[in-house]
């Protein structure tokens, strides 16, 4: 029987996005996301902060590049992974990531030319609107709804 690795990641994004590319072009990029709930620690409570390493290939890479700044809320869809590299030492180290199926870029990007809330950048990198918005007959964007 075959497994799921599946993850849901809402969070900010604690720096702007590192992009460097494969020996063969392909973009790569690592995401820093911190997660925070708020939870009750005797009469108080206190925020607990979880940080998560998500990484995205491709044109998601190179859009999350684009309009992705330190601060700016995503939500992330992928599968939990534990990659094995040696340090700059020889010693055998452990990450543990995220691998990035789908980005939607959440928040007001307040950049110029940032996309909307919702917009969707998919594994393909390709953005696709919030489904509400979108018109299947004529294939674009109806920003003058008449109801």
């Amino acid at each position: 029987m075959a497994g799921v690795s599946k993850m849901t990641i809402v969070g900010n994004l604690g720096a702007d996005p590192e992009v460097r590319y494969s020996q063969g072009g392909m973009a790569m990029c690592n995401l820093r996301v911190a997660v925070t709930e708020r939870r009750k620690e005797g009469d108080n409570y206190a925020d607990h902060t979880e940080w998560f390493t998500l990484v995205c290939f491709g044109k998601t890479a190179e859009n999350a590049q684009r309009f992705l700044k330190k601060g700016r809320q995503v939500f992330a869809e992928g599968r939990f992974q534990a990659r094995k590299w040696l340090d700059k030492d020889g010693k055998d180290r452990v990450s543990l990531e995220v691998v990035v199926n789908q980005l939607l870029f959440l928040g007001n990007g307040r950049e110029e030319g940032a996309p909307a809330m919702g917009a969707t950048a998919t594994a393909a990198g390709a953005f696709q609107a919030p489904m509400a918005d979108f018109d299947p007959s004529n294939g674009y964007m109806n920003e003058d709804v008449p109801f």
